[in-house]
């Protein structure tokens, strides 16, 4: 009644009818009831959804089966296309694996597929299990060091699991040309080389332009497909096999840089599935079961195509690199089935490819909605794709394609082991500021068990850090060094005014997001 008094009274100093100013004071008032009721909706569905599972300002209290809001029109992920996704994420077939060969010898090859999976990838599997169902949302680990450190140090986990993206990215069409050059012997160096290098990129990249992603039952078919021939030379194999072949060793002959970095090529990225959360069906259950029956099936596609290779020819480590496993299915079948593996080697590397510049062009543009990296980043392309995203991918595959296939996974791990760092300390810091948090997947132990799990993996990280290279360990620095600065340099840009930030209303704010600015200033 106050707002009709008011509303009469401002109506008749100008000159309107006392009819006129009562009708308007209604529609005021109306106005004002529909606002106060909608508020009173809102703050109904809020709690409701709380209640449910969703954001409450302190933390996601429950997971459950809550969709992501900006996913509600995608179809959910489930269990058996999850699988062969982690799969493709982390390993996607043996191509890649003869280093470990020419590095160590076959028994520490072996060896090192079967102990390094305790020490590396179950943590880093459990962790994201943990972490992953407590945010079903798909920026992943962003969030996670965000959420415990603040937006700067998540920044920094943007930038540098983006950087060790595109750079693995950059191994694929080497490793492509690679499994073809036995074939193919032009495309083994020199110009050629380099054209089929620039035009695979570009094809690649015009693929997942037009959306084609490893997602479902697809995912399903190509890891299937690229697992086959490896069966069928494991038969063919079995009258040839020498199994005292396997127990070949000499420690005073390792090369324990390229052993270490391609063990720990192959067997990371566990992490990357947590950007997927939000398109899981029911996340509770089903990405911890999904992560374990990877984590199997991973394992075993490395260390029986690894076994039977070792098995079945004279040892010579020299010619154990990428490529050699097409060269032993010829001497093992014949020019059919080489060209059967070189095919699954192709599709396989196809796939991780397309896969992994999706997850670092969704990365950017998720990072873009949650207003750290200006506003064009969440600009798509006409078939739904993040168009900046994929361009800036794609330029560094591109420039970081005359790198070795060596140089490329040291310079990938270096950064990747800075990232992960990240994720162990934000992994701890949950479990002690807010240890009541609702997890659906908890890993057994408290926080003095998160403590003891971490430390092997963190200490393998010093020692892959420790045998890098001098000149990846310079080309990695400055690189960290870049995002140290970069972010400053965003948030003074934006203070300015010269480019557009801005912040997704769908996404809930992190954890403690004002206080933990403390921490960098």
């Amino acid at each position: 009644m106050k707002l009709m008094d008011e509303s009469i009274k401002e109506v008749k100093g100008e000159g309107k009818s006392t009819e006129q100013a009562v009708e308007q004071a209604s529609v005021e008032d109306s106005c004002s009831n529909v606002q106060n009721k909608e508020r009173a909706r809102t703050t109904a569905n809020r709690q409701d959804s709380i209640a449910m599972g969703e954001f409450n300002g302190d933390g996601y209290v429950t997971v459950g089966e809550i969709p992501s809001p900006r996913a509600n029109h995608m179809k959910k992920v489930s269990l058996l296309p999850l699988v062969f996704l982690i799969f493709y994420e982390v390993s996607g077939g043996p191509f890649g694996i003869e280093d470990t060969v020419n590095a160590a010898g076959p028994l520490l090859a072996l060896l090192g597929f079967l102990v390094f999976p305790l020490i590396w990838s179950i943590p880093e599997a459990l962790i994201t299990a943990e972490m992953g169902t407590m945010f079903p949302e798909n920026s992943g680990y962003v969030v996670w060091v965000s959420s415990a450190l603040g937006p700067y140090w998540g920044f920094q986990q943007g930038w540098m699991k983006w950087l060790s993206g595109v750079i693995d990215n950059a191994l694929y069409p080497v490793l492509f040309l690679d499994y073809l050059k036995s074939g193919i012997p032009a495309l083994g160096g020199g110009l050629p080389r380099v054209i089929a290098t620039w035009g695979l990129t570009i094809l690649l990249t015009y693929m997942n332009y037009r959306g084609l992603t490893i997602v479902g039952f697809f995912a399903v078919f190509l890891g299937v497909f690229s697992l086959i021939p490896f069966v069928v030379m494991g038969f063919l194999a079995i009258p040839d096999l020498k199994p005292k072949r396997w127990s070949v060793i000499n420690l005073n002959d390792v090369d324990w840089s390229l052993y270490l970095n391609t063990l720990f090529w192959n067997l990371n990225y566990w992490d990357s599935i947590s950007t997927l959360a939000g398109e899981v069906d029911n996340p509770k259950k089903t990405l911890p079961k999904a992560l374990f029956y990877a984590l199997i099936l991973v394992v075993l596609a490395y260390f029986f195509p690894l076994l039977i290779g070792t098995g079945v020819v004279p040892l010579k480590r020299e010619l154990w690199t990428d490529g050699y496993l097409s060269d032993i299915a010829m001497i093992v079948g014949g020019v059919w089935l080489r060209w059967w593996l070189q095919g699954a080697a192709a599709m396989s590397n196809m796939g991780m490819f397309v896969a992994e510049m999706s997850s670092d062009s969704f990365m950017l543009l998720g990072m873009a909605e949650r207003g750290m990296l200006p506003e064009f980043f969440m600009k798509r392309s006409r078939h739904g794709t993040p168009l900046i995203g994929i361009l800036f991918s794609a330029f560094g595959v591109i420039l970081l394609s005359w790198l070795s296939f060596q140089e490329i996974v040291a310079a990938e791990n270096f950064l990747y082991c800075f990232g992960m760092i990240l994720e162990f300390i934000a992994f701890i810091l949950m479990r002690i500021k807010h240890p009541n948090l609702s997890r659906p997947y908890k890993i057994p132990g408290g926080t003095a068990g998160a403590i003891v799990m971490c430390t092997p993996p963190t200490i393998l990280i010093c020692i892959v850090l420790v045998l890098s290279s001098l000149k990846v360990m310079i080309i990695s620095l400055i690189a960290v060094a870049i995002g140290l600065v970069m972010q400053p340099c965003l948030k003074y840009v934006e203070k300015k005014r010269w480019m557009k930030f801005s912040h997704s209303s769908e996404l809930p704010p992190f954890e403690n997001e004002e206080s933990t600015h403390s921490l960098v200033d």
